[in-house]
């Protein structure tokens, strides 16, 4: 099978298209036909290994990369099935949050982290959904605590995971702020913000609004300065980690939990790739997509050859909601993938 193998840090370039060795399913695992994929930040700090301090840690590898074949997100079709595993028949539409491997043709999931696909999304808009929207729904839901009439801002509510969390607060019964660029205005205000706010036209932790929950995306401002946006028992929660912007998650996380023994307010970090139950995740969000109160919010789509074009693109930090991959037999003879997809 073709795959995309990371066996050195650095750029896009070092994504290496091989062929590969297809996977055999254990007892426990499906063995899934990749249709989809998505490329976020998770991917390329893995693939330059930053920051450096992650590798003295053990998160990632200190000399070579401990992930080889990237890819979070994965949309496809079971192609076989262990002996012990139930649910699950050749066939069925599927996707995943995974730790590695949707940069590849074939991929093994183990059971209890594989969901039925959304039957209302295709292969490509399914692909967007996992990591992003499942942090998403962690860090309002769990880390969050979010209740219905609450205040909520999102700030960076025109990325991956902003776009989710702002029709999750939304679908929550909560009132929406979101904060993006002047470019991004019309669309966030379009998946259901109540309110937004132009980040270069003013700044939101100084206009005297108070929210119970924010959930920080972006960062760009200051943990002292997010607790001004707060109400007195307000919650901050950082997305952020290895699938942020590193050198701002790590100060910004520290001062932030630093101060927390000090304070009313919460704070907390959502994380997606180490949660448990991730299938369990998977299909709230499937509940809520069947039903039209969430949509995911695609940017671009590439085929499969071109995800070092994709990872360049991404990596840039300006695409407005996800940035998807699609296989070889989904793929238009035109171009970049666009079937299923429904671009910004």
């Amino acid at each position: 099978m073709k795959a995309f193998v990371l066996r050195s840090y650095g750029s896009p370039d070092v994504l290496d298209l091989t062929d590969i060795d297809k996977p055999v399913p254990g007892d426990g695992e499906v063995l899934v036909r990749v249709r989809a994929t998505s490329v976020q930040p998770y991917d390329w700090h893995h693939m330059r290994g930053e920051p450096y301090v992650a590798r003295l840690m053990g998160g990632l590898g200190l000399r070579r990369p401990r992930i080889s074949i990237l890819g979070a997100d994965m949309a496809g079709q079971v192609e076989a099935v262990g002996r012990n595993v139930t649910g699950f028949r050749p066939g069925d539409e599927v996707f995943a949050l995974l730790k590695q491997g949707g940069f590849a043709e074939y991929v093994c999931v183990g059971q209890d982290e594989l969901a039925p696909k959304p039957r209302n999304l295709s292969y490509e808009q399914a692909a967007a959904v996992p990591m992003a929207a499942v942090t998403a729904l962690l860090g309002l839901r769990d880390e969050g605590r979010i209740q219905p009439g609450q205040r909520v801002l999102v700030n960076g509510a025109s990325g991956g995971v902003g776009t989710f969390a702002v029709q999750l607060a939304r679908a929550f019964g909560a009132k929406v702020t979101g904060v993006c660029g002047p470019r991004n205005v019309d669309l966030v205000r379009s998946i259901g913000a109540d309110e937004v706010i132009d980040y270069a036209k003013e700044d939101f932790t100084r206009n005297g609004q108070r929210y119970d929950l924010l959930l920080d995306v972006a960062g760009g401002r200051s943990a002292s300065a997010c607790r001004r946006a707060l109400t007195p028992r307000g919650t901050y929660v950082i997305v952020g980690g290895p699938g942020g912007r590193w050198l701002r998650p790590v100060g910004h996380m520290l001062s932030a939990f630093a101060a927390s023994p000090f304070v009313s307010q919460r704070t907390a970090r959502a994380d997606a790739v180490g949660c448990a139950e991730k299938k369990r995740n998977l299909m709230t969000l499937t509940e809520l997509i069947e039903a039209g109160k969430v949509t995911p919010v695609i940017d671009r789509g590439y085929p499969f050859e071109e995800i070092r074009t994709a990872v360049r693109y991404q990596e840039e930090g300006h695409s407005p909601g996800k940035v998807v991959i699609t296989l070889a037999e989904r793929r238009s003879a035109h171009g970049p993938a666009t079937d299923g997809i429904t671009p910004v």
